[in-house]
């Protein structure tokens, strides 16, 4: 394992990993670095705006943590995301590691260089581009994870199916009893195959410009959710798993796929202990507020919502829908 060279370490954890993980990281950075510290943030999706980002950079500047500093991401997608964006602007950029303690971490958010916060009015609209130098995945850290963080992290798995795979929607299919009992080889082909198949998209366009748009499948709807619900209410995935559904049956009412392939997603992602359903963000006018939720997106273009959708099994498009066809898929997919 190659960690980059540097004058000190930093861990960025949280309550929650901190105390399972975070001595014996520091213990084996120090065989390294000449001086390990840690900043301990608190753990949950609310926690990621600025406020907390602040802690980072305190923490920074109070060891004297000069431009060889290397950060070291402790936790899950938040913690990385935080991380990353502190790495790429604490004195213009200094190198960080990604070492995600969750599936969603490991199979998404640490890969790719994405790094970002939270604005009350959008999710990941302040960040930057900036890759780690190195991504370690420990499978024994998802054995800490409870039931509900299990299942938001499979959905992000399951994205790469419609989008990219179906040999992997099949496999995935067959598979889903075994992921969600923990099976390590299940999980080590889960991790390794998400990856390859994120890495191989992001290579092709790092910054979004195009292809890149397609790993945000059910994303428009779910980064809806989880501003309307309020960060931390709904887990990221919970969001994207409720999203892919809408994605899917937008996709269907295009007439981009037929009935059977959206039932057999759905299914899919019931099983994996996601909902399945869109809440009730706003009672007097609940698609109105997703659409207003979704013109924010990062995808959408002068006001026009932009959505990933299947272009037939394994193929993906991003293109918009008209607002009225968009209510009605809102309306059926909601409880």
């Amino acid at each position: 394992m190659d960690l980059p060279h540097g004058t000190s370490a930093l861990i960025v954890t949280n309550d929650t990993v901190g105390p399972l993980y975070g001595a014996a990281v520091a213990e084996a950075l120090g065989k390294r670095y000449p001086v390990v510290h840690t900043v301990t943030l608190p753990d949950g999706e609310e926690f990621k705006g600025w406020e907390t980002l602040q802690r980072i950079f305190d923490a920074l500047l109070a060891h004297g943590c000069d431009r060889k500093a290397v950060l070291f991401a402790l936790g899950g997608g938040v913690i990385g995301d935080m991380t990353g964006f502190a790495a790429a602007t604490y004195m213009r950029g200094v190198p960080f590691v990604q070492i995600p303690t969750t599936l969603l971490a490991q199979v998404d958010s640490s890969v790719g260089g994405k790094t970002a916060i939270n604005h009350p009015l959008g999710k990941n609209m302040v960040g930057a581009f900036y890759q780690p130098r190195l991504v370690v995945c420990d499978l024994a850290t998802l054995d800490t994870l409870s039931a509900r963080e299990m299942s938001a992290g499979l959905a992000e798995v399951i994205k790469y199916g419609p989008i990219a795979d179906m040999e992997f929607m099949d496999w995935l299919d067959a598979s889903m009893d075994a992921l969600r009992a923990r099976d390590r080889a299940a999980l080590a082909h889960a991790v390794r195959r998400s990856c390859e198949i994120k890495a191989w998209v992001v290579g092709q366009d790092e910054r979004e410009g195009g292809l890149r748009a397609i790993l945000n499948f059910g994303h428009t709807f779910g980064h809806a959710i989880e501003a309307g619900m309020g960060y931390g209410v709904w887990l990221h995935g919970e969001g994207v798993g409720a999203g892919m559904v809408m994605a899917a049956e937008l996709s269907r009412r295009l007439g981009l796929v037929d009935d059977a392939f959206v039932q057999r997603l759905v299914a899919l992602i019931e099983r994996a202990g996601l909902p399945t359903k869109g809440p009730v963000i706003d009672a007097s006018d609940n698609a109105g507020r997703y659409l207003e939720l979704m013109r924010i997106d990062k995808k959408s273009e002068a006001g026009e919502i932009r959505f990933v959708l299947i272009d037939g099994p394994g193929k993906a498009v991003v293109r918009a829908a008209p607002d009225a066809l968009v209510r009605e898929v809102i309306d059926a997919c909601c409880a």
